[in-house]
């Protein structure tokens, strides 16, 4: 493996791309070669293996299968998908990934129970531009592998309390939501997830103005994560963090039952479709 040793400037995406054009000449083939025999184009290939774009984690694994590499891509991308997500999140991911407990409350669509198509919607924004347009597909790409975290063996134990406008306020392509909607309602009947939903019914609370995530480690660590106005901020301070997990624990007081969630769901859906 010596010919993959990288170096300490080399970023996670420059070492997959080296990886895999290392793989591709190592087999004697050209980009044309193995663009016929895997039937992906010639010039997306071309432009992974100069670290001009970032697959999605499939491709990773049908070229591991083609090269009967061991897995080595797979874990290069896991690698240079962190990079996708800038610095101040870094941490929070670190410990998101091995976290074995974790209650979130959002007032969207948690970023773990999005669909490809509705991640796409909320990421796009109003940009425009082609160098832009594919910022957001290595975003997108980057949030579909996060969510391989709730399918670890054993899976963290999830829980999530959604304010109800997240169910209000759909993208503008009507099956794209009407997929999430459906979506929400597969996962809340995920034995390691649990979702509530809190109705407007309950009036304003003290979680309006941002996010809240609560992590526990095997060890009983515990960090909160916090996000609003357009800043992030992860707390460490166990006397803190004790103060946000009151604070979650009254929120969740507030909302619907994971039952009657997942039925109030349903009839969104239901609503919507009609």
């Amino acid at each position: 493996m010596s010919e993959l040793t990288t170096t300490d400037e080399e970023s996670g995406r420059a070492a997959l791309g080296r990886a895999l054009r290392y793989r591709r000449e190592k087999s004697g083939r050209s980009l044309g070669q193995l663009a016929e025999e895997t039937r992906y184009d010639k010039s997306y290939l071309y432009r992974l293996e100069v670290s001009q774009r970032l697959s999605k984690l499939a491709v990773m694994e049908d070229l591991d299968r083609f090269y009967d590499s061991g897995g080595l891509l797979v874990q290069l991308w896991k690698v240079a998908r962190k990079e996708v997500f800038k610095d101040r999140y870094k941490e929070f991911m670190r410990l998101e990934n091995v976290a074995r407990i974790m209650h979130l409350f959002t007032l969207g669509i948690p970023g773990l129970l999005q669909t490809e198509e509705v991640a796409r919607a909320l990421l796009s924004g109003a940009q425009e531009a082609y160098t832009e347009s594919e910022l957001v597909e290595e975003q997108v790409i980057a949030r579909m592998g996060r969510q391989q975290l709730l399918h670890r063996n054993p899976p963290p134990s999830v829980r999530i309390i959604m304010d109800e406008y997240a169910l209000r306020r759909p993208v503008a392509d009507s099956k794209a939501w009407d997929e999430q909607l459906a979506h929400l309602v597969d996962m809340s009947e995920v034995a390691s997830v649990a979702i509530q939903v809190l109705p407007f019914a309950v009036g304003a609370h003290h979680l309006m103005d941002g996010s809240l995530t609560l992590l526990w480690q095997d060890d009983a660590s515990a960090v909160a994560y916090t996000e609003g106005n357009g800043c992030a901020e992860l707390i460490e301070d166990a006397a803190a963090v004790t103060r946000y997990r009151l604070s979650y624990d009254r929120l969740r007081d507030l909302a619907l039952p994971p039952s009657e969630s997942t039925a109030f769901i349903r009839g969104v859906l239901k609503e919507h479709r009609s």
